[in-house]
């Protein structure tokens, strides 16, 4: 396996779910088994999740996400505490200790405060366990306070030190055009800049049950490569491609770190 030893792991709401709302309880499984593999092995892995609205509209019977931030956080309320379960349960069939992590952003820009978030991932890490975060959204002003859970997938991965940065997607990778609409499409498998022409041909957001899209991903892209970070995303239908991905197989598509951390 690489050497590359520190991996942040992001997974959406619409890889968590299926298209009813309700949680895909195989594919969260199968997240939860892969990465117990890479603690087992040595690796420390911190696993962003998106996720809890979703959980909590499809509890709650909703037929669609609320409109406004405080049927958001209410509904973030109900379905962090359900997920964290899930999550605690899967975990724990496979030898692994998980805990909550949940962060704003006046928590990364007060000094004091972010230095107390480092502590406390470096102690779990040292402790083996797997830090489970997401945006605070109970407490958030606006949902998109990060911008997005990718957004804050890649403040993570800065904040640690990691070495690798994974983005689940529900799609391959980045393609030269929209492949939902283009039987064309090509996948592109290495970026080395993410320049302002690719980030006007990403367009496109999330999907109903999720607020990403590819330009999200872009963006924490730039971020984690600036900071010397390497970036994947991959289809998260397939958790197990990420043990390709630490492999060093041609997987997804890689953006290329830029500078040393």
């Amino acid at each position: 396996m690489t050497d590359k030893k520190r991996v942040v792991i992001k997974v959406g709401t619409s890889t968590l779910t299926y298209e009813t709302g309700k949680i895909n309880l195989r594919r969260i499984e199968l997240l939860s088994q892969v990465i117990s593999d890479l603690n087992h092995s040595g690796c420390e892995v911190v696993l962003v999740s998106s996720g809890a609205i979703g959980v909590g509209v499809g509890k709650l019977g909703f037929a669609k996400r609320p409109d406004n931030t405080r049927g958001k956080q209410a509904a973030s309320a109900v379905g962090q505490s359900e997920l964290m379960s899930m999550y605690g349960k899967f975990f724990a069939e496979y030898g692994c200790q998980v805990a909550q992590i949940l962060l704003t952003k006046n928590v990364l820009e007060d000094n004091e405060r972010r230095t107390n978030a480092v502590n406390a991932f470096r102690t779990l890490l040292d402790w083996h366990v797997i830090p489970i975060v997401n945006e605070n959204d109970v407490i958030s002003t606006a949902e998109i306070e990060f911008g997005d859970n990718d957004t804050l997938s890649a403040v993570v991965a800065r904040l640690i030190g990691a070495d690798l940065l994974i983005i689940l997607s529900d799609i391959d990778g980045l393609f030269d055009k929209d492949p939902a609409s283009h039987s064309d499409a090509k996948l592109i498998p290495v970026v080395e800049t993410v320049t302002e022409e690719l980030m006007q041909s990403a367009g496109g957001a999330g999907s109903a049950r999720g607020t990403g899209g590819m330009v999200t991903k872009l963006i924490a892209a730039k971020g984690a490569m600036e900071a010397g970070v390497e970036m994947v995303i991959l289809n998260g239908r397939n958790p197990k491609a990420i043990y390709d991905c630490l492999d060093g197989k041609a997987v997804g598509t890689r953006f290329v770190a830029k500078t040393a951390k």
